[in-house]
């Protein structure tokens, strides 16, 4: 008999000698990339200019267990005195994807600051989706999270 990983896995987990969610690490808290947050960008920016900005930030915090880039040393101080003001709600993941149930990667020009929060999305048409109903896909959202983590 030829055992393959899942069919092993399978076995195990019948038996429940195993548990097959063992195998798969939760996800961060926050979306990063090589342990850097939101793609690099600068959360503050969002909110003082009213858009993303570039990716190359020289000033650097950690924060809820990754990096966060800031266009300033004053941008880093205003995040660190009140991260959850500037960070991005779902950690970050798309807003949308969230609403749905599972996590996705987000893009820094698919966002929307709504009530004084954060939202990012996975791309632009996921942003368009989620504000057809962005009370509604908030509550779905908080619903599922964190449990979407892992």
């Amino acid at each position: 008999m030829y055992l393959t990983r899942r069919t092993m896995i399978t076995g195990l987990a019948a038996t429940g000698a195993f548990a097959p969610t063992a195998l798969w690490a939760r996800e961060p808290d926050v979306f990063q990339t090589n342990g850097v947050a939101i793609n690099g960008t600068d959360p503050v920016v969002y909110f003082t200019d009213g858009k993303p900005d570039s990716i190359f930030n020289a000033h650097r915090a950690q924060w809820n267990g990754a990096e966060w880039h800031f266009d300033s040393a004053e941008n880093a101080q205003t995040f660190i005195a009140d991260p959850e003001a500037y960070a991005p709600v779902f950690g970050g993941y798309c807003a949308y994807a969230a609403s749905l149930g599972y996590l996705a990667k987000t893009v820094p020009e698919a966002w929307t600051i709504y009530e004084g929060k954060l939202y990012l999305n996975a791309s632009l048409r996921a942003r368009e989706l989620w504000r057809r109903d962005i009370p509604g896909n908030i509550a779905k959202g908080q619903a599922n999270w964190p449990a979407i983590l892992g």
